[in-house]
């Protein structure tokens, strides 16, 4: 007689067999588990925050192992049949083409400050051309590694025309940076006696007051609240202006007028979402130019760091060329924010130093236990502007949103700086601060069991349950996210994901890709196969 009890993070048998048929049932059950995940992962949702979404509730069935070749960079056949619940194999990534529309007849030799967050890869693309064109007086990194913020590069000029060359604001004034963090929202928005002082709006479970909106938003997307401030005004001045917004303007503030986004905490969300569109494109090496709603198409100026291409797509979005020119003048948005916060390059804060590494990180689970990768690379908070997180989903006997027993942990020692609402942050450097240094936010933590802020943790401690809770999940599973100095870290970037030595490789699509250790490949999808069964 068998009996299986608890059958949610480990499977208990308790029996009186003979070791053989126990390992034929050990072997079952993982099988059981490993099928059941198949409803527990994340499948994205359209203009919906973080994953989870169930496109539909038939278990795939395991795929074969696919063929090792030597002629992928990771060793990956891509001949495998993929459907969309399958694995999608990893693909040999190809560099963008150079524009030969824009190159000029004659080429000249530019010199180039590398700006921190710089790889070799991204200021090839960013000037169109490739690696190998650049040199330095200096040794060379690998081409995706990071350079030395300040090394001097000699790179050939060959973009003829480009849009506006003007630095606008430094990045550490796109992110939530260190230099942000003693900033009073409140404060400042009550000296200002603005519409957006005694503005108030019902969010998540309680009342907000427009203050608290924004420095909500601020946080939660790891955006400058002084940017969004200043953005705001500039838009639809609710900063300064005491009086109700008529019109649009009200339900509007930032001019979507889409009833999906209606309220100034969804235009918010849209604007930091747009924002990180353009910084974290510009940081990848994916985005170099906008079009604007006359047509024109705008290659951007190669030398820009990532906040002004922020600023610069954002813009692009609903403007036509002249429109666009303003807003990126001296007398445009700039003014705005420095009527309000002063000179933004006399107090940039460099979010990159030199020598900055990953601290060593572990999977976010108990040793032993089987769980799925469901989600490669993607969003780190809101849609995908950010491709910085993974997904992992414990093995369970039921589908959907069910209590879990199995426990989260903490990935590295640290203070735990905010849980609540499903959220928990670990601060890594202990100064209590999740806008400096390393922080790692896991998102979909349940209540119950969730650590409590102020906690110390070492690498290993349970921190909580998996759940649905926060954002929007159909299936009970764990989100994790790294950020430096307040920005995202690209789960698949010059400071790559790794967890146990499990690499983060990204697919052409969030939620895609594979976690690789040496020759052992797993693969994320939200089926929950063989191939995306990992452990610690």
């Amino acid at each position: 007689m068998v009996r299986i009890t608890r059958l949610a993070d480990e499977v208990l048998l308790i029996l009186d067999l003979p070791d053989s048929v126990k390992r034929i049932l050990c072997v079952a059950a993982t099988l059981l588990l490993a099928t059941l995940a198949c409803t527990r992962a994340d499948v994205p949702a359209v203009d919906t925050i973080d994953s989870g979404e169930l496109v539909s509730m038939t278990i795939a069935p395991t795929t074969p192992a696919l063929q090792v070749s030597s002629t992928s960079p990771v060793g990956i056949s891509t001949e495998a049949t993929v459907t969309p619940f399958e694995p999608e194999p990893l693909v040999s990534p190809t560099f963008p083409p150079t524009p030969v529309v824009l190159v000029t007849e004659k080429v000249e030799t530019l010199l180039y400050k590398a700006q921190p967050g710089d790889t070799l890869w991204t200021v090839a693309v960013h000037f169109g051309i490739v690696p190998g064109d650049i040199d330095s007086p200096d040794p060379l990194p690998d081409e995706r590694q990071l350079i030395d913020p300040g090394q001097l590069l000699l790179i050939p000029s060959r973009l003829a025309v480009t849009g506006p060359t003007t630095r606008l604001i430094p990045d550490s004034e796109l992110v939530f940076s260190p230099h942000a963090t003693d900033f009073d929202v409140s404060s400042f928005t009550a000296n200002q006696g603005g519409y957006l002082a005694g503005y108030r709006e019902y969010v998540g479970t309680g009342w907000l007051s427009g203050p608290g909106v924004v420095a909500h938003v601020a946080r939660d997307n790891s955006i400058n609240p002084r940017l969004l401030l200043a953005l705001l005004e500039y838009q639809s001045g609710w900063v300064t202006d005491p009086a109700t917004p008529s019109g649009d303007a009200l339900e509007y503030p930032m001019g979507l007028v889409d009833i999906r986004t209606s309220g100034l905490k969804d235009q918010l969300t849209w604007l930091a979402n747009e924002l990180g569109n353009g910084y974290y494109g510009w940081r990848a090496g994916t985005f170099s130019e906008v079009t604007l709603s006359d047509g024109l198409v705008a290659r951007l100026a190669p030398d820009l760091n990532a906040g002004t291409v922020a600023l610069q797509y954002y813009f692009s979005l609903r403007q036509a060329t002249p429109g666009w020119e303003r807003d990126l003048s001296p007398d445009g948005f700039i003014a705005t924010y420095i009527a309000f916060f002063g000179d933004p390059w006399a107090y940039q804060y460099p979010l990159y130093e030199i020598g900055v590494e990953q601290p060593s990180l572990i999977l976010p689970f108990l040793p032993g236990r089987v769980w799925a990768f469901t989600g490669g690379p993607h969003g780190a908070w809101e849609r995908e502007s950010a491709w910085a997180a993974l997904d992992f989903a414990p093995a369970s006997m039921e589908s959907g949103c069910v209590v879990s027993y199995a426990w989260a942990v903490a990935a590295a020692p640290a203070i735990v700086v905010r849980s609540g609402e499903g959220v928990v942050v670990l601060d890594l450097d202990g100064d209590g601060r999740e806008q400096s240094g390393w922080a790692l936010l896991y998102l979909h933590i349940a209540d119950e069991g969730r650590v409590e802020v102020g906690t110390l943790v070492e690498q290993g401690d349970l921190i909580g349950h998996p759940s649905c809770v926060g954002g929007i999940a159909t299936g009970t599973h764990i989100h994790i996210a790294r950020k430096y100095n307040g920005e995202w870290i690209l789960a698949d970037g010059p400071l790559p994901f790794e967890l146990s030595g499990w690499v983060a490789v990204a697919g052409s699509k969030p939620y895609q890709g594979a976690l690789v250790k040496g020759d052992q490949i797993v693969y994320a999808c939200p089926c929950a196969t063989q191939e995306t069964l990992i452990k610690r």
